[in-house]
């Protein structure tokens, strides 16, 4: 048996998926980040994989699941107030609106743990499966997704994804704007106590008011009330990986110096916490155990025509391990599958932790970075997956696994 006949059997495969995340989307609670709904679905997938690798490990860590869209509440509201500043203080304009943004580049830009500590906690887990070679270890392969899913994000659900992107572009030109006009205000007056005198440049702070309804918007950017099913993002990711091994067992196909594994790591909504929970575990381990690791990290696979392998990651400020990111790249050439080298222009996924902390990884998703009315909304449920995309990501995936064995 090999890795050919698997390949010939996507369809098979596919339908695996769907019908294990259909399965956890209609048993389990919703799965926000450290969530009931998430640790039941994570120790599902651990039942599952049991059988099938040869060492399973779950491993807990502690997160706080509301803080990275927490920033929101310190920036708009220290931002609101140095808008009022800039009637009567404008150098406080400035301080409170540099003093806001340093939320939003620490905990959103950058996904750091900016207020985490003001948040409550909870625990979440990464679930680590693998199955070992006949001989020794002398490469290692782990395909990661995230179990958890996302709050709702009421614009993109109600309005579509060119308002969300444009709702936050205006918002920020507003601040530059109102920024700019204290700055103005500064040089034509000082830095001290003053009323806004008549003339243009009071007319111009009052016309920043358009921008005050987006300003206030931004407090409604993610819906914490609302969890959304996750089916898509990133039920998807997790079962590429499980299906795999899955697949493995059951055609007897046993490498021999290679280690196939899944890692399930949790809390990715929440600034990528699981991911670098586990990099701050198992990093240094990975990196010195004279194994050559990668990692294929999944996200969202759905639409096939945007199947790409993501060579930067979060925001465009992390890469991704080239070679990494060419071994999937040419798999599907290979097998004459459509996949582009793409980046992540907004937000983060996995990968980017793993690059981080020194691994080789590459990010791999299948949509449209123009968000699509699914993205974050309850719109992402087991009804909407397409499985021929899920089939064909899939058959790459082996194909990958199978150069990566071979030493390529």
């Amino acid at each position: 048996m090999s890795f050919e006949k698997i390949k010939a059997a996507k369809n098979e495969s596919a339908d695996f998926m769907v019908n294990e995340i259909t399965h956890i989307i209609k048993t389990f609670e919703k799965r926000e980040p450290g969530s009931k709904g998430e640790t039941d679905a994570v120790n599902y997938m651990k039942e599952t994989l049991e059988p099938i690798a040869d060492d399973v490990k779950l491993e807990s860590f502690s997160v706080t699941p509301r803080a990275f869209f927490g920033w929101i509440y310190f920036t708009v509201s220290i931002a609101l107030a140095g808008y009022i500043c800039l009637y009567f203080l404008p150098v406080l304009t400035v301080v409170l609106f540099l003093f806001a943004f340093s939320f939003l580049i620490g905990e959103f830009l950058l996904y750091r743990e900016v207020v985490d500590p003001v948040f409550p906690k909870a625990v979440s887990h990464n679930l680590t499966a693998v199955i070992k070679p006949k001989g020794e270890v002398k490469r290692r392969i782990l395909i990661n997704g995230h179990p958890d899913a996302a709050y709702e994000w009421p614009v993109n659900y109600h309005l579509g994804g060119v308002a969300f992107v444009a709702h936050f572009v205006i918002t920020m030109l507003g601040c530059i704007y109102v920024v700019v006009l204290a700055i103005i205000s500064i040089a034509m007056n000082g830095v001290g106590f003053y009323l806004l005198p008549a003339g243009g440049l009071r007319t111009a702070c009052f016309v920043s008011l358009i921008f005050m309804p987006f300003f206030i918007g931004m407090y409604f950017l993610s819906n914490e009330k609302r969890v959304v099913d996750g089916a898509n993002d990133n039920l998807t990711g997790c079962y590429l990986g499980i299906a795999l091994l899955k697949a493995m067992k059951e055609n007897n196909v046993e490498l021999e110096n290679t280690e196939v594994g899944v890692l399930i790591t949790g809390s990715e909504e929440a600034g990528l916490r699981g991911a670098k929970a586990w990099c701050k575990e198992h990093a240094e381990e990975y990196k010195n155990d004279g194994v050559d690791t990668v990692i294929f990290s999944f996200d969202t696979i759905r639409e096939a025509k945007f199947l790409s392998v993501n060579t930067r990651d979060l925001n465009n400020l992390v890469k991704s391990d080239e070679r990494a990111c060419n071994l999937f790249k040419d798999a599907a050439d290979d097998i004459g599958i459509y996949c582009a080298k793409g980046t992540v222009p907004f937000g983060a996924t996995d990968n980017a932790a793993f690059n981080q902390a020194g691994l080789k990884s590459a990010g791999i998703t299948a949509l449209d970075h123009n968000l699509r009315n699914y993205y974050h909304t309850r719109r992402d449920t087991y009804d909407n997956l397409d499985a021929s995309c899920l089939a064909d990501t899939f058959a790459v995936l082996t194909e990958a696994v199978k150069k990566f064995d071979e030493g390529k």
